[in-house]
């Protein structure tokens, strides 16, 4: 694993510039980190970055700090967890405090609000734009459509908190592989496997 200081000063800078040019933060910024790590740096296949990212979810915290410490572990150990953290934390950091004194000043101006129209609709396009990134390495098969679809429903009706969610897809998924294998079932688990499945 590289840990030397030209590496991980490459990590702390390719998560710096990805902080101050991510509105919306969190679910946001997935693109440019996948965009960064996968397609420019090459340093994680995307299937594997889409795996991080459902830890990072998965576990307490802001998911765009989670992933960059996970990413950053991955690549140049706790060094590397350190660089990646910092790096998409400080520009973040001095954003907001600067904004905030700002907003006081502008709050109520008319071009401002406006502007965070147009602003909240193109957050949501971002978040979008995740889930489908993320969705083509994660849904692949009959039986992740209909855990996919099933999920959504829960979370639209009942209203679950999100902690339950994971740990039921968590059961949900070692209930289904074993499943499958005891009726002889082979079970894909990535999407690019080569494997033939009697679904």
């Amino acid at each position: 694993m590289k840990t030397n200081w030209k590496y991980l000063m490459q990590i702390f800078c390719s998560f710096f510039k990805i902080g101050p040019v991510t509105f919306g933060g969190g679910y946001a910024m997935i693109p440019m980190i996948e965009r960064e790590v996968v397609e420019r740096r090459k340093w994680v296949k995307t299937k594997d970055v889409s795996e991080i990212f459902a830890i990072a979810e998965s576990v307490p915290g802001a998911i765009a700090i989670n992933s960059a410490t996970f990413i950053g572990f991955r690549l140049a150990g706790v060094r590397g967890a350190i660089a990646a953290m910092t790096g998409v934390l400080i520009p973040t950091f001095l954003i907001v405090v600067a904004l905030s004194i700002l907003f006081l000043f502008v709050k109520d101006n008319p071009y401002v609000e406006s502007a965070f129209v147009a602003i909240r609709a193109s957050i949501v396009a971002l978040i979008l734009f995740a889930a489908y990134k993320i969705g083509l390495t994660a849904v692949y098969d009959k039986t992740t459509v209909v855990i996919t679809a099933f999920t959504v429903g829960i979370l639209f009706f009942l209203h679950l908190h999100p902690v339950l969610i994971i740990l039921s897809g968590i059961g949900v998924g070692v209930l289904v592989v074993k499943i499958k294998d005891w009726f002889g079932i082979v079970t894909r688990l990535e999407k690019d496997e080569e494997i033939k499945t009697n679904e």
